[in-house]
């Protein structure tokens, strides 16, 4: 056995035990997989295949909604639950909590996933900073109309139904949900950038005129790219419903400002185009968040700030980037001189 099979299942059975070895940072710990999962999302359009979007908070938002709609519709008036003056007191049996819970978050994803495939053929005529922008107006457009439209609870949002078991109970599920949809993401994504499917979003990304010239489909390409990433984002966002337990169109689930930059943050960090990058990433912002959040309250976004600054200005291809340079060899990198007569470094075994 390899040290890297070692390495792998080492970090899963940490990812396993994290909970019960530091109990008091559960909450942390899921939104640590959080990050990472919406940063391995971005990493696939952004990163693989070169198209920047700022919009991707359209799917995590819309699956929060999604899965409130089937959760809670399947037992109850949807219109009547979000209805601000009903006097009725409606309460979840464990059954219809599970049940929504589960087929809530499938339908968030298969709903976002159809969603990208749609308006990829609008926006994916759109590239460079235009398509940034564009996804970065989808998002922001979505939020306000959904803050207007009263069956979905307007402005104030939409309350999810409450578990009645025990608290800590309830975070462990969370904390395993998130972590079980990380970690099927990261092995899927593992797989997938090794197939001629992986190589072929590599090359629209180098350069997309001469993919298509070459006979790639890359329309294609582009919108089943987009749609999985729509899909796993759409269950985090499913869980997430859950997890808050209450969200607001603006200011929680189509979160620009926050999350929809952070997820990018993340890759920046990390390193984009790379499997390890986006997860890496998100534990370092994690980290710097938590730290600055809570000890240096009323100057975390100048700090942040600060650190994008950094990251563009120096480290233009992220962590992952600088040691790939730095050390070939770890990555398996066979470098020669340029007369390619002496070897410089060999990968390492």
């Amino acid at each position: 056995m390899t040290r890297k099979f070692y390495i792998n299942t080492a970090l899963l059975i940490l990812t396993i035990l994290a909970p019960f070895i530091f109990p008091v940072w559960k909450t942390q710990l899921a939104t640590l997989w959080l990050f990472i999962i919406v940063a391995l999302t971005w990493d696939m359009t952004g990163g693989q295949m070169g198209y920047n979007s700022l919009g991707n908070i359209f799917f995590y938002g819309t699956g929060m909604y999604v899965c409130a709609i089937i959760a809670i519709g399947m037992y109850f008036p949807f219109g009547e639950w979000t209805d601000a003056s009903r006097s009725e007191t409606w309460k979840f049996t464990d059954s219809q909590y599970f049940t929504g819970l589960i087929l809530g978050s499938l339908g968030a994803g298969v709903f976002c996933a159809l969603c990208a495939y749609i308006l990829g053929g609008l926006f994916f005529g759109l590239r460079g900073p235009y398509f940034a922008i564009g996804t970065l107006g989808l998002a922001i457009a979505t939020g306000e109309i959904v803050s207007n439209i009263d069956w979905l609870g307007g402005g104030q949002g939409v309350s999810m139904p409450i578990y009645n078991g025990d608290f800590e109970t309830f975070k462990n599920i969370i904390y395993y949900l998130f972590a079980g949809l990380g970690v099927s993401l990261f092995i899927f994504l593992n797989w997938f950038y090794k197939t001629r499917f992986g190589a072929a979003i590599n090359a629209i990304r180098d350069d997309e005129e001469k993919a298509e010239a070459m006979g790639i489909h890359t329309l294609r390409y582009k919108l089943i790219t987009w749609s999985i990433s729509a899909f796993f984002i759409g269950v985090a966002g499913a869980i997430s419903a859950f997890q808050l337990i209450h969200f607001e169109p603006l200011e929680t689930a189509y979160q620009t400002i926050n999350l929809g930059i952070f997820m990018v943050v993340c890759v920046l960090l990390g390193g984009k185009g790379t499997l390890w990058g986006p997860v890496i990433g998100a534990f370092m912002f994690h980290v710097f968040k938590e730290v600055t959040w809570n000890y240096f309250l009323g100057w975390q976004w100048v700090a942040l700030g600060a650190l994008i600054v950094v990251i563009v200005v120096f480290f233009q291809d992220g962590l992952m980037g600088y040691l790939q340079t730095r050390f070939p060899e770890w990555f398996g990198i066979k470098v020669v001189d340029k007369d390619e007569k002496e070897i410089i470094a060999e990968p390492a075994e």
